[in-house]
């Protein structure tokens, strides 16, 4: 892991980073080249529930004082899983994996992810296995559970 990595901060995301939260979302969903056209299309598509948020359910990485990227875990589901693209690479998404896991496992629960299948090696090398595939909005997933 990388030292950027390990200067992240993690806490729950607040209410007032709901817009900040979402912009950060789009930026990475749009770098996925096979879903940049269907999600400027379908902008709605970007969407992060403010209950989540009030549930305590957002997790937010932060690196220098700036949020780098955030996960959502809604019982055992990875929801959402968003880096500042800049930030791809460095370690943030791990630690942001491994953050959610904790946070499913003190409940008792596995950790499950529906994933865009060229997310499969950084999933798998999360501990993830693959469980089946599963049709989205977007296209064929893969459902992975660690």
């Amino acid at each position: 892991m990388s030292n950027l990595a390990d200067s992240v901060t993690l806490r729950l995301a607040r209410p007032d980073e709901h817009g900040e939260l979402e912009e950060l979302q789009r930026r990475a969903s749009v770098e996925i080249p096979e879903y940049r056209d269907q999600l400027l299309l379908q902008p709605d598509a970007i969407y992060l529930p403010e209950g989540q948020i009030a549930n305590g359910q957002v997790i937010v990485a932060e690196l220098h004082g700036k949020i780098a990227g955030f996960a959502a875990v809604v019982g055992g589901e990875l929801d959402g899983l968003f880096v500042e693209p800049d930030l791809w690479g460095q370690g943030i998404g791990r630690v942001l994996v491994d953050a959610a896991t904790h946070h499913a496992r003190r409940r008792g629960l596995a950790l499950s992810v529906t994933a865009n299948p060229r997310a499969r090696p950084f999933y798998e090398s999360c501990g993830f296995s693959v469980e089946g595939e599963e049709q989205t909005r977007f296209g064929l997933a893969l459902r992975m559970t660690k």
